[in-house]
């Protein structure tokens, strides 16, 4: 049974693993920004009452783990599940925990996947997702905020 979802208040912004390197791990492909400064960016385009928390974990259960806290909370989130992306069932099924709550739930990737290496071409997460915004960088983000915000 699906619930309504109350005004937006906070948006969960989950990034997978080495996402903490963004600014210094291959800039040509992830570019030069790092985390902080797309927590600024995210912060700055959010309407006033709106709270990003923005997170990253190396950590596939921490990541399990806040995605049962967006259920809980009834929390939207954008997620980056970065090489999570192609593997993690138990991520996927997290995931598909959200949506079927009614949350919002947009996977997002700063690249393209599907003009990276093959094996970046399938996405575990896709199928439970509410969309899937990438190749955009960090405006992959901010076009996600824009839709779970409509959505709530």
């Amino acid at each position: 049974m699906t619930q309504e979802m109350p005004t937006v208040t906070d948006v969960l912004v989950l990034n997978g693993p080495n996402l903490s390197r963004l600014g210094s791990r291959e800039p040509e492909v992830y570019g030069y920004q790092d985390l902080k400064a797309l927590g600024e960016v995210l912060t700055g385009d959010a309407p006033a009452g709106v709270g990003i928390d923005l997170r990253q974990t190396n950590d596939e259960a921490e990541l399990i783990g806040w995605l049962h806290e967006a259920v809980d909370s009834r929390t939207p989130v954008i997620l980056n599940p970065a090489a999570f992306t192609h593997y993690s069932y138990g991520l996927r099924d997290a995931a598909a925990l959200v949506t079927s709550a009614g949350i919002p739930l947009i996977e997002v990737h700063i690249t393209n996947p599907h003009t990276r290496e093959t094996f970046r071409h399938t996405s575990v997460i896709s199928g439970v997702a509410t969309g899937v915004i990438a190749g955009f960088g960090f405006d992959s983000y901010r076009l996600a905020l824009t839709q779970v915000l409509r959505a709530g």
